[in-house]
């Protein structure tokens, strides 16, 4: 993770197309030209129907710490997204750029700490209201806000399994039960190795009932981070952002909610060492297609794991958000918010 200070650089469109809470010191510059990184890796021919031919990796914003959980809000038409290090969080709307949304955002406490503060994924529950993995907290709580008038004031919703506390809940999704199945690495520690206050002796893949209970689904992943569900359901995805087994997991999914037979979706390990990026966020289309970011950008898989493409964007890459329409793929990585059409 780079540390710098955020100037955000927000994107005019043409018809074409650390640690820390500084205090943000230069209003956004607008800008006239359209801004574009990377390229579009195509490996197969289905890649064509899902990124057009044409399709760019168009620059929303840049010149934040390290970018971190995109959600798309339907009802208001933005992307709400974390710059994790500064401990905030900020809405993008097309026409109107990029502007602070909501600080503190994962740590509310009154001493300074170090590790990384912020919020990190970002969820909407059934009622509309924002959800966040709060790294500096160590809990997943809910905003008791409106999402139109934010404020830092939020309700636990679970903070410890049997008694111990999480590390740093990274990323989170809702089944359509209601409950919630979260990761657990140690990110947002303030030692990520041997930190005094970590209470687990593992980095735990959670499921939060909807009367509150947490179970643990496994305990075998080193470092889990993205997860998300097959649109039946019936698979739960979740990555491992270790470098020494860098790697996309499957479960099946039962009818009570509880996972088994995890086997290994895709391993990118030995693109670890030549790309920048691990295993990290990730979203399921519609169709069963998952994004993936990962070593070099994001993955393009089919269900059947193989890999129709990636958008490489040139840095590590952290996660991604659809909009409703499935026709853009928001994408944050390290200093930028990016986008590309999709097809």
């Amino acid at each position: 993770m780079r540390y710098k200070m955020p100037i955000i650089l927000l994107m005019a469109f043409s018809s074409c197309t650390g640690p820390g809470s500084k205090k943000q010191d230069k209003e956004p510059e607008n800008l006239i030209e359209q801004k574009t990184v990377g390229s579009i890796l195509r490996s197969d021919p289905g890649m064509d129907s899902i990124v057009s031919e044409s399709s760019q990796i168009e620059v929303l914003a840049e010149g934040f710490d390290w970018t971190e959980g995109p959600l798309w809000v339907e009802d208001g038409g933005y992307l709400l997204f974390a710059d994790i290090p500064p401990n905030r969080l900020y809405r993008w709307k097309e026409g109107e750029g990029a502007s602070v949304y909501l600080e503190p955002s994962g740590y509310t406490g009154k001493e300074p700490r170090g590790g990384e503060p912020g919020a990190n994924g970002l969820l909407l529950n059934s009622e509309g209201q924002l959800v966040l993995c709060q790294h500096g907290d160590r809990r997943i709580a809910k905003m008791d806000a409106p999402l139109e008038n934010p404020k830092s004031v939020f309700t636990t919703i679970a903070h410890n399994y049997q008694g111990m506390q999480f590390n740093s809940p990274n990323d989170a999704t809702f089944h359509s039960s209601g409950e919630l199945y979260l990761t657990d690495p140690p990110y947002g520690l303030e030692q990520l190795l041997d930190d005094p206050k970590k209470q687990t002796p593992f980095q735990g893949v959670y499921r939060v009932r909807n009367d509150g209970q947490v179970d643990l689904l496994t305990d075998e992943l080193s470092r889990p981070n993205g997860i998300a569900f097959s649109p039946d359901e019936k698979t739960l995805y979740v990555t491992n952002s270790d470098p020494e087994r860098a790697i996309w997991m499957a479960y099946d999914v039962d009818e009570g909610g509880s996972v088994s037979n995890g086997r290994i979706f895709f391993d990118a390990t030995d693109k670890t060492s030549t790309e920048k990026g691990l295993p990290d966020g990730l979203k399921v289309n519609s169709e069963g297609i998952i994004f993936a970011t990962g070593p070099g950008g994001v993955y393009v898989f089919s269900p059947d794991a193989t890999v129709l493409g990636i958008i490489q964007t040139g840095e590590a890459t952290s996660n991604c958000a659809l909009d409703t329409d499935e026709k853009y793929l928001y994408i944050t990585a390290d200093m930028y918010l990016l986008r590309v059409k999709l097809g």
